[in-house]
C-alpha cells in the first residue's frame, strides 16, 4: 500500500541512484537490478514512481487529490490504482468542547462569550511575541500554516489599495495574524515570511507570530473569526488546518482546493472562491482571479454579515462546527484506511 501526499514536485523526491545505492538504500540489490525491477532506466531514482509500481493499491488524501494524482501519474506505465481517503483531524484534541456544549444547548450568549474569551486568551500570545494589543471584539483574519509558495501567504497583501482600505476601515475594522514557519532552505518562503514581518511593522492591526507547534496552532485557530486559506488550485493535496479551525468556531474562507470541495457549502458553513478555468490561466492570471474573488467575498459577504447580522454569522460558525465534527474526524479516516486500503 502507498499513500501519495502531494502533487508538488518537491514532495515527490528523485535522487541520484548511485547515491541511494551508496547509502544502502536498496537492501543489497545492484543498481542494474534496481533499474530492472522499478522500470526506471535512467540514473534518477523516483521514489513515488517506485512506490506506485510496487504497491497493489495507493491513495490520495482528498477526493480532488485522488483525481489530480490519477491524472498526474497516468503518463507512466504499470501504476497501481489510486483511490482517495480524505485526511482528517482528531476532534477530541482540537475542538473547544465548551463551544460545542453551548451550541448543543442553544445558549448563544455563552457561545459568543466563550469565543470572545478564546480570542482574548490567544491575543496574549500575540502581545508577548509582537507587543501589539488586539481587540477580541474586532473581526480577526488568521493565515497560519507551513509557509510554502503555492499556499500564497501574502496573496491578500498584493492588492495594495484594497488591502489598505481593508485595514483602515473604521466602520468594519479588521485584524490580521499570520503565523507559521518555512522550511530551512526554502528561500522564497523565507523571503515571503520576512516581507510580512516588515509589512506588519507599519500597522497596529497586523501581527506575524513565529512558530506553528501544536499549542500555538490551537490558540491561533481559537483566535480566528476567519480562517484564510488560499492555495493555488489544485496544488494543495488536502490541507487540514481549516478542519481544526472550524472545530473552534472559525469560519473558512478558501479557494476550492484540497478537502474544501468536500466541506464548504458556500455562505452556509464557510465561503469559497468559485473555481476558474485554471488550466488555461497563467500563474499570475490565476493569482489575480483568486485575489479579486477573495476581496469580493470579504468586502461584500463576510464583513457585512459579521458586523451587521451577527446571528447569521453565528449560524455559519455553528454549521461549520457541525459539518466538520464527524466527516473530518480522524476516527472516520482511520476506519477508511482499514476498510478501503489495508484490509
Amino acid at each position: 500500500m502507498f499513500t501519495t501526499h502531494t502533487p508538488e514536485e518537491a514532495g515527490n523526491e528523485k535522487h541520484d541512484i548511485f547515491l541511494c545505492h551508496k547509502m544502502s538504500y536498496f537492501c543489497g540489490l545492484t543498481v542494474e537490478e534496481v533499474k530492472q525491477v522499478t522500470g526506471m532506466p535512467d540514473n534518477h531514482f523516483n521514489h513515488s514512481l517506485a512506490a506506485l509500481r510496487f504497491a497493489k493499491l495507493a491513495n490520495g488524501v482528498s477526493k480532488l487529490h485522488g483525481h489530480v494524482s490519477r491524472a498526474l501519474w497516468s503518463k507512466y506505465e504499470n501504476i497501481c490504482p489510486i483511490i482517495s481517503i480524505t485526511n482528517a483531524q482528531n476532534w477530541k484534541y482540537w475542538a473547544d468542547k465548551q463551544m460545542y456544549r453551548y451550541m448543543d444547548e442553544n445558549n448563544d450568549a455563552a457561545y459568543d462569550d466563550r469565543k470572545k474569551y478564546l480570542k482574548k486568551r490567544a491575543f496574549e500570545i500575540v502581545a508577548d511575541q509582537t507587543g501589539k494589543i488586539f481587540d477580541p471584539n474586532i473581526f480577526t483574519i488568521v493565515w497560519a500554516r507551513r509557509f510554502a509558495g503555492y499556499k500564497r501567504a501574502s496573496l491578500i497583501t498584493t492588492a495594495e489599495e484594497r488591502f489598505e482600505k481593508l485595514l483602515s476601515d473604521k466602520k468594519r475594522p479588521v485584524q490580521i495574524i499570520w503565523g507559521g514557519k518555512p522550511y530551512p532552505v526554502d528561500h522564497p518562503a523565507i523571503s515571503e515570511f520576512n516581507q510580512l514581518v516588515h509589512l506588519s511593522k507599519n500597522y497596529k492591526n497586523i501581527s506575524v507570530v513565529i512558530g506553528y507547534e501544536l499549542g500555538l496552532s490551537k490558540r491561533l485557530k481559537q483566535s480566528a473569526d476567519c480562517w484564510l486559506n488560499n492555495p493555488r488550485v489544485p496544488r494543495e493535496a488536502s490541507g487540514t488546518s481549516g478542519m481544526t479551525a472550524a472545530m473552534n468556531g472559525a469560519v473558512n474562507v478558501s479557494t476550492d482546493d484540497g478537502w474544501i470541495p468536500e466541506f464548504i457549502n458556500n455562505g452556509i458553513n464557510g465561503f469559497v472562491v468559485p473555481k476558474g478555468d485554471y488550466a488555461n490561466m497563467a500563474v499570475h492570471e490565476q493569482d489575480e482571479y483568486d485575489l479579486n474573488y477573495l476581496y469580493e467575498i470579504l468586502e461584500n459577504q463576510v464583513l457585512p454579515m459579521y458586523y451587521e447580522n451577527y446571528p447569521a454569522w453565528r449560524n455559519v460558525m455553528k454549521n461549520g462546527m457541525k459539518d466538520v465534527r464527524y466527516q473530518f474526524d480522524s476516527n472516520r479516516m482511520a476506519n477508511e484506511y482499514y476498510e478501503l486500503l489495508y484490509r
